[in-house]
């Protein structure tokens, strides 16, 4: 299976070599852990699990190895620690738990490391130590600032000059800057706020450099992918980017190249207003999504665009992720007397994948997979349909759940039989055409929050 991804650094499309196909490293930027994360925040999670899947389909899981960091010490950390009168570990906590149970939720599976910055302090300050002394930073009052005029590649990898980037971006002209663009590695805290001791005073590190030091003591440098958000590109790709060569110069190979072979980056989520009002469009919170609709379904919104394209997130979107897996599983269920496991993936799917992840292709071949499972005749042709369908559905993390459970959502057992036996009922009075009592017990159905689904064998159900 061949692998192409599009570079933000090249801005094209390159097939995927790895530096070492025996280790293939990614790294992406994870959250700041200060409350329950936006469905926002989910996009890169997904998508980028999406790509570790198809890694490891490709090299195998234990040649594969995925960072995605944890930023537990921030301003807004801080700010909530104080208001609740506690230490930020325990804001900290708290919300990394809640997100971890979120991204299970979604399916995404664990990476391989989730490094915290609070851990890695004594790398960072190491770090920005051989940055002052590789004359890539400077020390003034207190601060440590990085000197971007020092790095000729500053710039390459977001396409802006330096006085682009100070006209483009909120910069803090300090007065202790040399240069406005110059930013932080190093900051004094301020009263109550967590410090560390270091040799430019007691204090914490900027934003940056966190991503820079993890990347460098988890995976090491050079790495073959980094990824995150495409708001991320700049500054804080831009500057991690320049900090990591800057400390160690003896991996610039021009083009990014020793730092990171591939960089990534997937489009916003963006949100009509006028649609946001409609079904669960309006829920923001992936914590509170997931507990109204299956993740299974969140996980397919997210990637029924392309990534590196923005989706609109609407209800509307949600509802017919719901039909369209409610379709994948229905054909599943329909073969229940089929007992197979799953195979290889068939070759057009791969390939769709293999196109930078192209998800919406991937499902189309998910969807041909389901028609044939619904229209083939020969039973092997059925069996190696369904088999090619939980193997593809599986690498893309989905199909995960028996159908009868996907459909029940959960129903306890008292409902389940309520259902089945109104369910009886209303086929008995569709077979004596006594449509009065069909209707009303469709109405009884409907009040109890299921969906009646009439198919060419019966019907089946599933919960709203």
């Amino acid at each position: 299976m061949n692998l192409t991804l599009h570079d933000t650094m090249t801005g094209e499309k390159r097939l995927f070599v790895p530096r070492d196909p025996k280790r293939v490293s990614m790294y992406v930027c994870g959250p700041t852990v200060y409350n329950y994360s936006h469905i926002g925040n989910f996009r890169p999670v997904v998508a980028f699990d999406l790509l570790f899947r198809v890694l490891r389909h490709i090299y195998g899981a234990e040649a594969v190895i995925y960072a995605a960091n944890i930023t537990d010490v921030d301003d807004k950390i801080n700010a909530k620690a104080l208001a609740e009168g506690v230490p930020i570990g325990t804001i900290t906590d708290r919300y990394l738990a809640a997100y971890r149970d979120d991204t299970a939720s979604l399916g995404a599976l664990p990476p391989s490391f989730q490094p915290r910055a609070t851990e890695t302090i004594d790398a960072i300050i190491a770090m920005i130590g051989r940055l002052v002394e590789n004359k890539a930073a400077y020390a003034a009052e207190g601060h440590v600032l990085f000197n971007t005029q020092t790095y000729a590649g500053y710039g390459e990898l977001s396409g802006r000059t330096l006085d682009d980037m100070i006209a483009g971006a909120r910069v803090d002209v300090a007065p202790y800057k040399q240069h406005p663009a110059d930013f932080v590695l190093w900051k004094p805290s301020k009263p109550g706020e967590p410090e560390w001791p270091s040799p430019w005073g007691a204090g914490r590190p900027g934003w940056h450099i966190e991503c820079s030091a993890m990347i460098e003591q988890t995976l090491g440098l050079p790495i073959d992918i980094h990824g995150g958000g495409i708001d991320l590109v700049f500054p804080h790709h831009e500057n991690e980017r320049a900090q990591g060569l800057c400390a160690d110069p003896s991996h610039d190979h021009g083009q990014g190249g020793g730092y990171s072979n591939y960089w990534l980056h997937n489009g916003f989520l963006t949100f009509g207003d006028e649609k946001m009002s409609k079904s669960l469009g309006n829920v923001v919170l992936a914590h509170d999504l997931v507990a109204k609709i299956p993740g299974e379904a969140v996980r397919w919104a997210l990637l029924s665009g392309h990534y590196r394209q923005p989706l609109e997130w609407t209800g509307d979107l949600l509802e017919q992720a719901r039909k369209s897996l409610d379709r994948l599983y229905g054909a599943l269920r329909r073969t229940a007397d089929l007992d197979v496991a799953p195979t290889e993936p068939p070759a057009a799917f791969l390939e769709a994948l293999g196109d930078d992840l192209n998800s919406p292709r991937a499902f189309a071949e998910l969807f041909a997979l389901a028609k044939t499972i619904e229209t083939a005749t020969d039973d092997s042709e059925r069996a190696k349909a369904k088999a090619e369908l939980l193997a593809a559905g599986g690498l893309m993390g989905f199909l995960q759940s028996d159908p009868e459970t996907w459909f029940q959502g959960g129903a306890d057992e008292a409902l389940v039989g309520k259902v089945e036996g109104l369910l009886a009922e209303r086929v008995a009075a569709r077979a004596a055409k006594d449509w009065p009592t069909a209707d009303r017990i469709r109405a009884e159905l409907d009040a109890l929050n299921v969906v009646v689904m009439d198919n060419p064998d019966g019907a089946t159900w599933r919960l709203k």
